[in-house]
């Protein structure tokens, strides 16, 4: 966030003569209480500043870095996750790979027949199952998929960056969202890196 001049101009009070009051810090610069208010407003709620009531404004000692790194930490998998796009694990590559196409994802989640994720299949699994002369209509994706409990899951509640660390980490470009039951993990969402890019270029817009 960038500060206008008088907002600077008040942190700088804040800074020198805290805790002080909204009327305090209109006298020293000449202004009506009722023209500082939105900026005392915008300053107080993108965390600079601290209010009390009858005491007065606080600085808080964060940097304009520090208040985006801690946004960032805020964020939720459940604020950005999107639809799942699911497979039972009987079906066949070709129709997969249909699925892919139609859906426009670059990863399906495979569920067995009492809708618990089993298996992923990547655009890669997909490419390589489509090479040499098989017959993709007869061969299941639960043959080609990557299996439980080789896959990295992650939960609504979790803290966006550090799903996005994850992604990266493990080199791939999907992560499904599940709730875990006695049985094993439904599929309830899923996070990709075109997720992460909304959610950071909405971030820095809500900045601006």
């Amino acid at each position: 966030m960038e500060l206008n001049k008088r907002q600077e101009q008040i942190l700088q009070i804040v800074k020198d003569y805290g805790p002080i009051t909204g009327e305090s810090i209109a006298e020293k610069l000449n202004l009506t209480r009722a023209t500082l208010r939105p900026d005392l407003a915008i300053l107080t709620m993108a965390g600079y500043l601290e209010a009390r009531p009858r005491v007065g404004y606080f600085y808080t000692g964060k940097t304009g870095t520090q208040l985006f790194a801690d946004k960032i930490k805020k964020m939720k998998v459940e604020d950005y996750q999107s639809i799942p796009v699911v497979v039972n694990e009987n079906v066949s590559v070709y129709d997969a790979i249909v699925t892919m196409f139609l859906e426009d994802v670059g990863t399906l989640f495979v569920v067995d027949d009492e809708s618990l994720l089993v298996g992923v299949l990547s655009r890669k699994d997909l490419l390589r199952a489509s090479l040499g002369k098989q017959e993709l209509t007869a061969i299941p994706v639960n043959i080609i998929m990557t299996r439980m409990p080789n896959i990295a899951v992650c939960y609504k509640d979790d803290p966006l960056i550090d799903v996005a660390e994850r992604l990266i980490e493990k080199q791939i470009d999907a992560m499904p969202v599940v709730r875990k039951t006695e049985k094993g993990y439904e599929v309830t969402g899923r996070i990709t890196k075109t997720n992460m890019t909304k959610a950071f270029v909405s971030l820095a817009k809500d900045d601006v």
